[in-house]
């Protein structure tokens, strides 16, 4: 059987993400950088993101943030624009939750963005009459079934 000369396994490359806790600088689009939230994954690195000015992209995570950063739909991103292809981006930096919070804040994004804030951030645009999604049956109508 053949040693084992590396420095460990897999176990040892995922407790390698122990900084991010601790607050980063907010960081702001600059030339040739857009804003966008990621409206599918794709897989293979991809994903499809709807760009602030519009435009429905075909993004590509960077390797320094593949399989370390991980980004789902609905997450706000900031993508580097393609100058010869613009239909296609790169992911350059994924915004944690507060830090989207913080973007529309400042009038970055537009109102009409949905940050998505965990499983119910949809459910408070509804008003209580039609959140109770059960009927109330009495024993006689049980009683017929």
């Amino acid at each position: 059987m053949p040693k084992n000369k590396g420095k460990g396994g897999k176990n040892r490359k995922r407790g390698k993400n122990e900084a991010d806790d601790e607050k980063r600088e907010l960081v702001f689009k600059e030339d040739g950088q857009e804003y966008a939230q990621v409206l599918r994954m794709l897989g293979n690195g991809r994903c499809e993101a709807m760009c602030i000015d519009g435009t429905k992209r075909l993004c590509h995570i960077r390797g320094k943030m593949h399989k370390k950063v991980w980004i789902a739909a609905g997450d706000i991103i900031l993508v580097g624009l393609r100058d010869y292809q613009d239909d296609k981006a790169d992911v350059i930096l994924k915004y944690m939750p507060d830090e989207a919070r913080l973007l529309k804040a400042y009038a970055e994004l537009p109102d009409t963005t949905r940050l998505n804030e965990g499983i119910g951030a949809g459910l408070d645009d509804h008003d209580d009459a039609t959140a109770n999604d059960y009927i109330d049956f009495e024993d006689e109508d049980i009683d017929k079934i």
